[in-house]
Parts: structure tokens; sequence; C-alpha cells
């Protein structure tokens, strides 16, 4: 039908007519953009990340979005979180005499290397299991060392605590927080917390809740990161697992503990803020 009749029979002018198509075809057009935006945030998730944390990443690019309209724009391209529904654990009470629970969930210190956690999961690599064990800081919830070994024993704990305390300028008066695993009770690695002036803390027997934060970092490298069928290699295992611990976790991904902002950018703010040294 032509321009002049519907401008006629609307009782409209073409002027009007022609703008107000500029403007829809606009609009749509910042719609595709955003929604480009969001896919490529949900790819850089690996297809873990659900609309609150493509908010998160988004303003960390200067876009600000709200978490309705960004699942409705997933929702529209089909994007679905891979993440887990919630687990059932069984509780214990027993505890190990000699290394009591001094923690006790306190997981809110009030600044960096006061309280570390640490735990070991596994992830296959090279046709078998690999053991990974890592420390995190529970001040902003940063991973601060890590090791992987083909064998789950005290060796591959102390690597990762001697990185975290390395990397963390030699710090002295830390508690450090773990699991009943023989690992973390074993001799050497006592002794090792003993050199580096730091004491222990374990969870009770078989209560998981008592190191959460840990079993929160080891579900979110399971479910976002580590691909399905795991790794071709150990080299490549290495490579990738490092990859998202030291910088996807620590410096892009948004953490709902610190408020969206990653751990080790929390951190820093954090530190300014306050003057922590």
């Amino acid at each position: 039908m032509p321009v002049d009749l519907l401008c006629e029979v609307f009782e409209v002018s073409r002027s009007a007519w022609y703008a107000q198509r500029g403007r829809r075809r606009r609009v749509d057009m910042a719609r595709v953009a955003l929604k480009g935006r969001v896919q490529a945030a949900f790819s850089a998730s690996r297809g873990a990340a659900g609309s609150r944390t493509v908010v998160g990443m988004l303003r960390q690019e200067g876009l600000e979005i709200g978490r309705f309209k960004a699942r409705r724009l997933m929702r529209e391209l089909g994007l679905v979180s891979k993440q887990p529904g919630r687990h059932s654990y069984r509780q214990a009470t027993t505890e190990r005499p000699d290394i009591p629970n001094g923690l006790d969930r306190a997981f809110t210190p009030a600044g960096p290397n006061q309280v570390w956690c640490g735990d070991i999961t596994y992830v296959w690599a090279g046709g078998c299991w690999q053991y990974l064990a890592a420390v995190l800081d529970l001040f902003t919830r940063r991973v601060v060392g890590w090791s992987l070994s083909g064998s789950p024993d005290a060796a591959l704990v102390c690597k990762a605590l001697e990185m975290a305390y390395e990397q963390r300028g030699r710090p002295v008066g830390v508690l450090f927080h773990s699991d009943q695993g023989s690992q973390y009770g074993s001799r050497v690695f006592r002794q090792q917390l003993w050199r580096y002036r730091m004491s222990q803390s374990m969870s009770r027997r078989g209560n998981c809740w008592d190191n959460a934060p840990m079993e929160r970092l080891f579900r979110s490298l399971k479910t976002e990161w580590v691909p399905s069928l795991g790794y071709a290699t150990v080299n490549e295992a290495q490579r990738d697992i490092s990859h998202y611990l030291m910088n996807q976790y620590n410096w892009q991904r948004p953490h709902q503990f610190n408020e969206g902002l990653p751990p080790a950018i929390a951190e820093e703010k954090l530190k300014t803020v306050s003057g922590i040294g």
C-alpha cells in the first residue's frame, strides 16, 4: 500500500511516518547489539553464567543492564546456564581432637592473609585422574596457590601451600583451615605450617559446610570450566586450570560474596579503602 495513502488514513505526515520507522530500526539494532554482548559474556563463561553473572560481567565492561532484561535476552537467545542444582550432604559432628575446628565457619576475616582454606579435588586428564589442591584467601575468596599431580599425597598440598606462601609475600600468623584429609594431617604438612608460623584448623569429619568456600570454588571450576570429557593431556589441564584459577576466577569472574566484583579487584579496592598494607 502506498505511503501517501497510509498517512492519509492514519492522519500523520510523511515526515512523522519516516521518523517513527527510523526510531524503530535504531531500537532494534540496539537490542541486537545488546544481545551480542550477552552472547559474548555467556560464551566467555563457557556456558556457566546465569543472568546475575552476565550482568556483573557486562558492568565490568561499562555497560549497565538489569538482571531481568539480561534474563529476557538470554531466553530469546536460548542460553541456559549449566550450573547444577543444590546438593544434599551428610553431616557429622566428630572432630579430630589434636586439630580442632578453630575457624568454626567464621568465613569473613577482617583482612587478607588472616585465614586461608585448602582442599583437594580431581579432574580427568591424559587418560587418568589428576588431583588438584588449591589454597583460598577467605578475605575476598581469592585463589592464592594451587598444585596438580597424579598422586593425592602430602607433597601435593605442600606445593600448593608453598606457592601461596611465596606469592603472598611470606605472611605469618595465618590460620590454615582444611577438611580432615590425611594429606593435611600428615607430619610433613604440619611441619611446613610450623616453619611458616601458621596455625591449623580442621573441619568436623564428614561436614563439608565447615569448608564451604573451597567446595564452592571447586564446584565453579568443574561446572563452568573443565570440559565434560576432561583434558587430552596433563599439560593441557595445567594450562587451562591455571588460567581459570589465577585469571578468570581471580580477575574476571564476578563473585557474589564481593558484591559482584572479582576477588582480586575486590581485594585491591578494600585494601585501598581500609588502608590495609
